[in-house]
């Protein structure tokens, strides 16, 4: 495992201000978080990553767990090794689209499905956060703003 250096407070800002306070693959806000987000890398430096911002997402703890040092994973339709979503790279709603009731995501395409399938977008806790957040809220998020 290859020791990243510490990620610098401000650098931590820029991403969680890019990401609107949202973790960067499942949408949950930060504010409402038990746990402090992850800053992670992308492409892990593990695999070749840098620090750079160009590499670096904010992440809740669950997804950033489930995660690790993933980039790529096989697709249960189509049985092909793709790669995982890139926040940097890639858009969300290409990937991605909520379910009528806003509470799953639901993977589009073979990148969507892989990542909602390793990182369970769709675990419980998360599920019942948004639940809580679309009655007393707005959810799902507007990802236009």
């Amino acid at each position: 495992m290859v020791k990243s250096p510490r990620i610098s407070e401000i650098v931590r800002r820029q991403v969680a201000a890019r990401a609107g306070e949202r973790c960067e693959y499942c949408l949950s806000p930060a504010h409402y978080a038990t746990q402090r987000f992850s800053i992670e890398h992308i492409i892990p430096r593990a695999k070749g990553g840098t620090q750079s911002l160009d590499n670096l997402a904010l992440a809740c703890q669950g997804c950033n767990n489930y995660k690790y040092d993933r980039v790529e994973a096989v697709d249960a339709l189509s049985g092909e090794l793709v790669p995982l979503y890139n926040p940097r790279r890639d858009h969300w709603h290409e990937h991605f689209a909520w379910s009528a009731d806003g509470l799953l995501i639901i993977g589009l395409t073979p990148t969507g499905r892989v990542t909602v399938d390793t990182l369970d977008l769709n675990r419980s806790g998360v599920v019942n956060l948004r639940t809580l957040i679309n009655a007393f809220y707005a959810h799902p998020p507007n990802m236009d703003e």
